[in-house]
Formats: structure tokens, C-alpha cells, sequence
């Protein structure tokens, strides 16, 4: 990367940066609030594993497919479609909880549009990013948006949990779709998407599995993006977001059960490391150039760290356990983005980014196969560090694959 510039000096992304961390926020609002409701009135464990699935599982049968409609549409349209899902999703829980009526397949329903919605936002969200931003300011841009992503993560649950302590859970729900509202509005007019590009963009039909298939086919000359599709897809599907649905069990064993202030701190100390990177690597852009082998080494430290977490029983070290998890997991995940960005063919650059996302965020549907069915057998704590284990050696056997580069300037190019 050659410029210094911070993506925040553009008045375009200063927008999509606010409006996106509003949004992200509000997706967490809803989590809590319909999560509290719905699992209080059925306790079901059936019900709460259907929320992973729906969650994870449009990435993994819907991004590609998305993907190919940012090729041959406006994407900012996209994105308002899913600010509308999200909207309907909200809206639907709190007259669900208004009335008094909400139901087993009710709740799943919403869950699935909840999930849907997260297709047509995150996809997109990549695809006008580089349109707003352009190919200088990129890194910036992606571990920015990172951060605003954790931003949102963070900040969700407790204004949530205000919500529904102050408001109650039909009120807080119904004022969740307005937090929806400031992204979906700015989009109406914003100059970036399809029609203010160079390039005309891939004519190309969207074709469902065959599009997944020809995308693959498409990128075997960029072999860094396959690379980079590899770390991902490991990252995703041998741990993902495992390690955090699973921290009540944790925090139970380091003798803080959930609902005790020490358990919420346990929970902000990955997402305080994922904002200190994303802080200090935005001051410092020089500190770590993009570059498929630092991308490797990065996610390496990551799966390492946290198989140290998953055998550690003191609470002190586990909270710095998870600082650097969070540190390193949005440093490599942010560098990965960029490095698949940078390398996608203009021409078919939305399906390349929907095959990434079906692999980065799809295959977490089965991270919980990996720890958590596991987990029940041999612990949680040894079925996350088998897992970690895994993915390390992963990433072991990909960096000695991986070429060095030529100069400390090299680039992410290959």
C-alpha cells in the first residue's frame, strides 16, 4: 500500500463507517432482546441451536449468489434490502411479543430473515466499500470497518440489555428498527454502487451452485486468493465464534458464572483487543504491510492463543488470553479481506467476495460440530484446543507453502 492516508479523511466512508456501526449495533440489540424473550418462554435447546444455524447458514448457500447480484446490480440497493430484513425481523418479534402470540416456528422464521438479512448487508457492505474507498485506501477501510463491526458487538448487548431493562422487550424491539434507519436513508443518494463505477461489471446470470463452482474455477489463476480462502475457511470452520458461545462454560470454570460482573468482563476482553489492533494498526499503517505470509502468521498466533486459553484455569490470564485473541483475530481477518479485495478481478469482484464470505463466515455452522457436539463428550476445554490445534497446524503447513517475498516492500500482489 503506498498511501498514508486514514479511509477516514473521506467524507464517504466517514458515513459508512457510522451508519454501519449503527446498524451493527442494532443487529446485537435484537440478538439480546428476542434471544432473552424467546429462549425464557420455551428453553429449548433445539431452539438455540437453530439460531446458529440460521445465522451461518445463509452465508454458506446465499453469498455466492449475492455476491453475483452486486455484479450485475446496484449495491447500495442490496444493503437497503437487508436494512429492510432487519427491519421486518425486528418488527415481526415485537408484535410477536405485543400480542402475546409468539411461537416455536414463529421465532424460527424471524431467525432465518434475521439470517437472510445478514447476507444481502455483509456481501454487499464488502463490494461498495471498495467502491467508496478505491484501491489505495483499502486497508484502512477494511480494518476500520473491522472495528466498527466489533464496535457494534460491544456496544449491542449493553445498550440492549438497557433496553430491555428500561423500555421491556416490545418497546426496546420496536425502537431496535429505527437504529436500521440512518445507513438505509444515506444509501437513497449516495454516490458509490454499480452505476458510478469504470467498468460496466460481469453480465453474467446468477446460477446458484453452478455460480460457486465457475467462481472457483474463475480465480484458480490468482492462487493468493485460494490461499486466503483456505486461512478463512479453517478459521471458520474449526473454530469460528465457538469459543464465545461456549464462554458461560468457561466462566463457570474459572469461577465466575454468567450473570457476575467478572463474567462480562471475561466477554469485553476479546472485543477490547480486536478495537486496541484495530486502533493501533490504523495509527501505524506501516507496522504490518499486507502480505499473504503475515496474514498466515497472524492467524497462527490467534489459533495458538486460544488453545492456550481453552487449557488455562486462571481468570487473570485468561482475560489476557482473550485481549490477544481479539487483537490478532482482527489483525488477520481484516488483512485476509483486504489481500481477497485487492487480488478479485474487477469483473466478477462481487462472486470472489461472496466465495470468500461463504467460507469466512459460512462455514461457522460448523464450528459448533467441531467444539461444541465435541465439547460435550471431552469438555469444552479439550475439544477447543484440539480445534485450535488443528487449525495451527493448518496454517503451519500453509505458511511453508506460502512464497516470501522478494523485498520488505512486497505487496499482497503476487
Amino acid at each position: 500500500m503506498t498511501s498514508q492516508r486514514s479511509a477516514l479523511s473521506l467524507p464517504g466512508f466517514r458515513m459508512f463507517f457510522a451508519t454501519y456501526m449503527v446498524a451493527m449495533m442494532a443487529d446485537n440489540i435484537e440478538h439480546v432482546i428476542s434471544y432473552y424473550v424467546a429462549f425464557g418462554k420455551f428453553h429449548s435447546t433445539a431452539l438455540a441451536g437453530f439460531a446458529v444455524i440460521s445465522h451461518w447458514v445463509p452465508f454458506l448457500v446465499g453469498s455466492v449468489a449475492v455476491g453475483g447480484l452486486n455484479d450485475r446490480h446496484d449495491s447500495r440497493r442490496l444493503i437497503q434490502i437487508g436494512m429492510c430484513l432487519f427491519i421486518v425481523a425486528s418488527a415481526g418479534w415485537g408484535y410477536l411479543f405485543a400480542t402475546d402470540s409468539l411461537e416455536i416456528w414463529e421465532a424460527c422464521v424471524l431467525l432465518v430473515i434475521h439470517g437472510c438479512a445478514g447476507v444481502f448487508w455483509q456481501t454487499s457492505s464488502q463490494m461498495l466499500l471498495y467502491d467508496i474507498v478505491g484501491q489505495e485506501n483499502l486497508q484502512s477501510a477494511v480494518r476500520l470497518n473491522a472495528t466498527a463491526r466489533y464496535l457494534g458487538v460491544l456496544v449491542g448487548p449493553a445498550v440492549g440489555g438497557g433496553m430491555l431493562l428500561g423500555l421491556g422487550a416490545t418497546a426496546g424491539i420496536f425502537l431496535n428498527t429505527a437504529f436500521y434507519l440512518p445507513l438505509l436513508v444515506w444509501l437513497i443518494g449516495a454516490p458509490y454502487g454499480r452505476k458510478f463505477r469504470h467498468s460496466a461489471g460481469m453480465k453474467r446470470a446468477v446460477r446458484g451452485f453452478a455460480d460457486i463452482v465457475q467462481t472457483v474455477r474463475d480465480i484458480k489463476h490468482v492462487p493468493v486468493i485460494g490461499a486466503m480462502l483456505v486461512l478463512g475457511g479453517g478459521a471458520s470452520f474449526f473454530i469460528g465464534n465457538s469459543y464465545q458461545a461456549s464462554m458461560p462454560e468457561f466462566a463457570g470454570d474459572l469461577g465466575h458464572a454468567k450473570g457476575s460482573a467478572l463474567y462480562f468482563v471475561l466477554l469485553a476482553s476479546d472485543a477490547a483487543g480486536a478495537l486496541t489492533a484495530g486502533v493501533l494498526l490504523e495509527k501505524a499503517r506501516r507496522l504490518l504491510p499486507v502480505a499473504p505470509r503475515n496474514a498466515f502468521v497472524l492467524a497462527l498466533c490467534w489459533g495458538a492463543i486460544l488453545g492456550g486459553f481453552a487449557l488455562n484455569f486462571s481468570y487473570p490470564v485468561a482475560l489476557v488470553l482473550l485481549f490477544f485473541a481479539g487483537f490478532f483475530e482482527l489483525s488477520f481477518s481484516s488483512m485476509v479481506q483486504t489481500i481477497v479485495q485487492l487480488n478479485a478481478p474487477n469483473e466478477i469482484r462481487g462472486r470472489v467476495l461472496g466465495l470468500f464470505n461463504m467460507a469466512s463466515l459460512g462455514l461457522r455452522a460448523f464450528s459448533g460440530i467441531c467444539v461444541g457436539l465435541l465439547g460435550s463428550a471431552i469438555t469444552i476445554h479439550y475439544s477447543l484446543a484440539i480445534a485450535a490445534g488443528c487449525f495451527v497446524v493448518t496454517m503451519i503447513a500453509m505458511l511453508a507453502r506460502a512464497p516470501r517475498p522478494a523485498s520488505p516492500e512486497a505487496s499482497a500482489r503476487p
